[in-house]
């Protein structure tokens, strides 16, 4: 197929691990020694297409490398080898509010946050209102977001980068955020992105999520890919594997 949104070809992530506490490249030098450390592959040559439209899911249990993957995808992190290529603008919702500065008010961090993720602020001010109504925090959207519940800041960062327009969303567990009216809200919002034609990117640990909005997955173990297709069938060799 050459319809694909996402191309992710022969992806290697090496970190170097070090074995002494607080070294530093100066403590080390003034010793007449290098740090001693170790080479962990937290990728190993993993290659798969995302098709235009398609919400592809990665799964795997924790510290199998999705993450990794995914802030590979979101351009946080740089692949040790092989490549990412995209068609269309993406957009990356992972650390929900990472952007946001305390001492300003929800609505000065709507801007500012939207402005970090891509957005111009005519396009902010078009679906200012849409982002408030959405994340429910209209009564305080003038007070420091300092003073919100931890429940207000996320569903404030969520509804901000949701409202992005990308063509492609690469997203990290965000189907957890807020309580169950708000993560209906959610669910039904990727839904809509699916019926636009939108392509998807996700981390989930919830086979549920997966088998009710992904079309294909990929499945990751020891940093190594295991399977990559349909998401009932990788899914089905996912479980079987849990047995």
């Amino acid at each position: 197929m050459n319809n694909w949104a996402v191309r992710v070809s022969d992806v290697s992530k090496k970190f170097r691990l070090y074995h002494e506490r607080n070294q530093t490249l100066k403590s080390a030098i003034l010793r007449g020694r290098t740090s001693k450390h170790e080479d962990f592959w937290a990728l190993k040559n993993v290659s798969f297409d995302v098709i235009e439209g398609h919400t592809h899911g990665l799964i795997g249990s924790n510290g199998s490398g999705k993450s990794t993957l995914l802030k590979c995808l979101a351009k946080i992190y740089w692949p040790t080898s092989g490549s990412v290529e995209y068609r269309g603008r993406m957009a990356s919702l992972l650390e929900v509010g990472s952007g946001f500065h305390l001492e300003l008010s929800g609505r000065e961090n709507i801007y500012l946050n939207g402005s970090i993720l891509g957005m111009s602020k005519k396009e902010i001010d078009r679906k200012f209102d849409e982002i408030v109504d959405f994340s429910g925090v209209e009564q305080f959207l003038d007070q420091p977001v300092k003073n919100y519940s931890s429940g207000m800041y996320v569903r404030l960062g969520f509804s901000i980068a949701i409202h992005v327009d990308p063509d492609i969303l690469v997203v990290d567990e965000v189907l957890s955020v807020g309580d169950e009216g708000f993560q209906r809200k959610s669910f039904e919002k990727f839904l809509e992105f699916k019926k636009r034609g939108k392509t998807i990117i996700m981390v989930t640990h919830s086979m549920q999520v997966v088998e009710d909005i992904c079309d294909t997955v990929t499945w990751i173990e020891k940093g190594t890919m295991m399977a990559t297709g349909k998401a009932k069938s990788v899914v089905a060799s996912y479980k079987k594997s849990l047995d």
